[in-house]
């Protein structure tokens, strides 16, 4: 079993006033050679936007761009049509192919926005840009691993489906609740919230460990928890 740890502590961060950023890997000015990547997984920002406030219209190509909001909602307009808000529970997945163009924004007027942005780089590009979204059972993640996001050609059902062989688990972990997790590639755990040992490492809120050449590994939650598994071929 081969470990990688990212401390929450040291991600890196930018702080633009209306937007708070934590870099998990090297992203815009924050650049680090050894912290580019863990396999296909090449972005997971943790974003925090002002009420009022967001991303213009910008551009992405050839990229599964899967965004998770943690807290308060985000609006979300594109060029091919789409305008809609997504909330707490709700995952997006965006595949840019050939290209396409999208802004974010915080319409709140009070309250920040949280979330979570992953860029998964896809298997095939050029496809015929792609956009969903959904709303999953919260019930469906207690102490069980809800599949969020799964391949196209291998979707598990109820899940949404982007061009990699890559799954994008959640669960919410009881207090002392033990299990395990079964690897089909690579596995990168993120712990949202809370405090849990993975593969006996002690992980705090935001701390993650990417872990390879295991079939399994061991999870134990010391409190209330929320774990992020982005399980993605390596190469």
């Amino acid at each position: 079993m081969k470990k990688v740890i990212h401390k929450a502590a040291t991600r890196g961060t930018a702080n633009h006033g209306w937007l708070k950023s934590y870099h998990t890997f090297s992203f815009a000015n924050y650049q680090d050679s050894e912290r580019m990547n863990f396999g296909m997984l090449r972005v997971l920002n943790d974003d925090i936007v002002q009420p009022k406030m967001g991303f213009g219209k910008h551009p992405h190509r050839n990229m599964e761009i899967i965004s998770i909001p943690i807290s308060g909602a985000l609006s979300h307009k594109d060029n091919m049509g789409n305008k809609r808000s997504i909330d707490v529970g709700e995952v997006q997945v965006m595949s840019s192919g050939t290209g396409l163009t999208h802004s974010e924004f915080n319409d709140s007027k009070t309250d920040a926005v949280n979330f979570l942005q992953l860029w998964i780089i896809p298997e095939v590009e050029n496809v015929t840009p792609y956009y969903t979204q959904k709303m999953f059972d919260k019930v469906g993640r207690k102490n069980q691993f809800q599949t969020l996001v799964s391949p196209k050609d291998k979707q598990v059902k109820g899940s949404l489906s982007m061009y990699q062989q890559g799954y994008i688990l959640m669960i919410d972990l009881d207090e002392n609740f033990e299990t395990e997790y079964h690897l089909k590639n690579g596995a990168y755990f993120f712990l949202i919230d809370g405090a849990v040992s993975v593969a006996d490492e002690n992980l705090e809120k935001r701390d993650a460990i990417g872990i390879l050449e295991t079939a399994k590994v061991s999870i134990k939650a010391s409190i209330q928890s929320k774990l992020l598994v982005i399980d993605i071929p390596m190469k």
